[in-house]
């Protein structure tokens, strides 16, 4: 668990920093006094949740919060403050939670308990697929690193797919939009369903990939993943779906209105 915590009031930073280890001794906590640091910070280093002080000197921490749901849509906000007045204009950026100072270890293991986004299947699942938001997959909490983009947009492809074969010239339709089927393109795609295949290998889950001569499908009960448990009725999947699927291929921006249609 990795999280970020920041105040711009030193001994309001300890006693945060001290009830987040108290109440998670094994999380992993990066600590800040000055927004602008924070974000140079989380840019590079995905989190699961962040503590942020809301009345601080420059980017107060609704302002901050925006910033990093930008960064990461999956991100569990708990706002920190001595002035419940804010709670209104805070609970409009759907946070994860929010707590008044002084910060107790029972405040924090509270929310950490009832995070907006659950983190128990992402950290202990062999594979976790994050369809909502932007599209991660995870190996024991820590996400997969593919040799090439396209074979994480691939990837993303037939998770979407739960299972159902797609055949190559399916898959370079999908994968080059504005680009003719060739045998070049059919030539890449066979590079990248081998980098999919050694990079599930890698993670001891290359069972999940089903491989025939021209078609390729997963078995979706091979993988955890927050759509197929929204489908089946998981309230912590239909509470955690904010209304964006896979949001960064552009071939998914008509799906999202399935999960709109049953949230």
């Amino acid at each position: 668990m990795k999280i970020l915590a920041i105040d711009d009031n030193e001994p309001a930073l300890k006693l945060l920093i001290s009830s987040i280890n108290e109440a998670r001794p094994r999380a992993m906590v990066f600590a800040f006094n000055k927004p602008s640091e924070l974000l140079v910070f989380a840019k590079d280093n995905p989190c699961d949740i962040a503590f942020l002080d809301i009345k601080m000197w420059g980017m107060n921490g609704l302002d901050l919060a925006k910033e990093l749901k930008e960064l990461n849509p999956k991100i569990n906000i708990i706002f920190v403050t001595a002035y419940s007045k804010y709670s209104t204009e805070a609970f409009g950026l759907y946070p994860s939670g929010y707590i008044l100072k002084p910060v107790t270890k029972e405040a924090v293991e509270r929310e950490i308990k009832n995070l907006r986004y659950p983190l128990e299947q992402k950290n202990s699942a062999r594979l976790y697929a994050q369809t909502f938001g932007n599209f991660d997959v995870f190996s024991y909490g820590i996400s997969l690193k593919f040799r090439y983009n396209k074979t994480k947009e691939l990837f993303a492809y037939l998770i979407n797919r739960n299972g159902a074969a797609v055949n190559m010239n399916e898959l370079c339709a999908v994968l080059w939009e504005e680009k003719s089927d060739t045998e070049n393109l059919k030539a890449y795609l066979r590079k990248l369903i081998s980098d999919l295949i050694k990079t599930l290998n890698a993670a001891g889950a290359d069972d999940i990939v089903l491989k025939r001569h021209n078609s390729i499908a997963i078995i979706p009960d091979k993988i955890i993943c927050d759509s197929y448990q929204f489908m089946k009725g998981d309230m912590s999947c239909v509470n955690a779906y904010a209304g964006e699927y896979m949001a960064q291929y552009s071939w998914a921006e008509n799906l999202k209105w399935n999960f709109n249609l049953k949230a």
